[in-house]
């Protein structure tokens, strides 16, 4: 006999407790296998193809594609020992299962082990109104044919659900996505809609109702000549994802860190010169790399720079290790790959360890680790034809340096004017860490080495 068992939206890790359905990979009456790819999600970090730790029939889909679902939130269920999953293991040569401890996934999910698959899920009652929920709810399914909404199991309401009827300073009693949507897309306040079902939970139908008593009640009015209103028509482009988490830490580094700007122009002919020679003589190396490897020696002499700030214990904390961070643009938005341990690399590790990393950012398959944990961030926005900026400090950081576009420019050479390859430096700081002078110091020691590549030959 077939055993129902329900797969629940994983810990990502890196303390993610959200993600978007992106596209499923299976269809409800689909045959899975133990580990195959059912979904694909976007979290804040990354893009992740979540394998299910069951096999058998595929009974039931939680979540349209672009709804953001909770970790712990139900993703879909599975029939294990159905006919169909037997039929399937047994046409590719797999030993039939007769129960769910042989269908269980030997990889690890967190939250998942790897014996036997975890009891059923108790049913899970909507906390009454004005009293905070003890648990995630539940969204509704998505099926492969779309059925009637359904009732609660609760006495029928007596009469109309009414406006004005929950405390609008206590918890909307809402489980189903599909009612919160529906109610913001017709500028419906839920808590201003009393619900029919059990213990107060709002039903579409509630929602349903709301909507017309509103649109009778505004037809009754009699229409008078109003104020023109701002015009808000456009494209509206939901903060979430990589764009949200973007938008979230650029925000919190703007509100916690005070930071300040410093910058230099620097004749890069020499370092370029010196680029040539290394490509010349093995294996290529990038301008980026040359730059990575200048800022670890840099934060060897200046170790205030690779640090960061414990607000809550007023605390400086200085890091032994440099985890660099490099910004990368990709279609998805901005994200910023960390190179671990860059202070023990050459520039030719570095180089190959930014361009491996490159790639699976252009690819979306960067994971949550290869994104966090950065201890000072190099920001190379001179791929865009600019000069200089004032970059925001990647959080909770406490520096991050600027480079510009490298172009021919006049300049002062051995005291004559000649036509050099100049570029442009920004080190953004937090105030906090240090005063102006190590920063100015941190930046004409860069800067030194750019101009004058023998320089760095002192700390190899």
């Amino acid at each position: 006999m077939a055993q129902v068992l329900e797969f629940k939206l994983p810990d990502l890790g890196e303390g993610l407790t959200e993600a978007e359905v992106v596209r499923w990979l299976v269809e409800v009456g689909d045959v899975v296998a133990v580990d195959q790819p059912v979904v694909e999600v976007e979290t804040a970090k990354a893009m992740v193809e979540v394998p299910c730790p069951y096999g058998g029939v595929v009974t039931a889909r939680f979540g349209e594609e672009g709804t953001e679902l909770p970790v712990g939130a139900p993703l879909l269920t599975v029939a294990v020992g159905s006919p169909e999953a037997t039929e399937s293991r047994g046409a590719s040569g797999g030993p039939p299962g007769d129960g769910a401890g042989s269908e269980a996934s030997g990889n690890v999910l967190v939250g998942y082990g790897t014996g036997a698959p975890a009891a059923r899920r108790r049913r899970v009652r909507p906390a009454p109104v004005g009293q905070a929920p003890t648990t995630a709810a539940h969204p509704a399914p998505v099926t492969a044919a779309r059925s009637a909404p359904v009732r609660a199991s609760a006495p029928a309401p007596t009469s109309v659900p009414v406006l004005g009827a929950v405390d609008p300073q206590g918890p909307v009693a809402v489980i189903s996505p599909l009612v919160r949507k529906l109610a913001r897309q017709h500028g419906l306040d839920l808590r201003q809609v009393a619900g029919s079902g059990r213990d107060g939970l709002i039903l579409r139908t509630d929602v349903e109702s709301a909507i017309r008593a509103a649109e009778e009640d505004a037809a009754a009015v009699p229409s008078t000549p109003a104020r023109p209103e701002p015009d808000t028509s456009g494209e509206r482009i939901p903060l979430r994802g990589v764009r949200g988490a973007v938008a979230e830490k650029l925000s919190r580094s703007r509100r916690e860190i005070p930071d300040a700007t410093c910058w230099v122009d620097a004749d890069a002919t020499e370092l370029m010169a010196a680029r040539a020679a290394m490509n010349a003589a093995g294996p290529k190396v990038s301008v980026l790399a040359l730059l990575a490897r200048i800022c670890t020696a840099a934060l060897a002499r200046f170790p205030e720079l690779n640090s960061t700030v414990d607000a809550e214990a007023r605390e400086i904390v200085r890091l032994t290790g440099v985890h660099l961070g490099f910004a990368a643009q990709t279609e998805r938005g901005l994200v910023v790959p960390v190179v671990r341990d860059a202070h023990t690399r050459n520039a030719e590790s570095i180089g190959a360890e930014i361009a491996r990393l490159t790639e699976a950012a252009r690819d979306g398959k960067l994971t949550p680790a290869q994104l966090t944990g950065g201890t000072f961030t190099l920001n190379n926005y001179g791929v865009f034809g600019v000069d200089g900026s004032t970059p925001i400090i990647n959080h909770p950081e406490a520096a991050m340096l600027g480079v510009g576009r490298i172009v021919p420019k006049p300049w002062v050479h051995e005291g004559e004017l000649a036509v050099r390859q100049v570029v442009q430096l920004s080190l953004t700081f937090d105030h906090r860490v240090c005063d102006g002078g190590t920063a100015g110091g941190f930046l004409r020691y860069v800067a030194d080495c750019v101009e004058q590549p023998a320089v760095l030959l002192r700390t190899l």
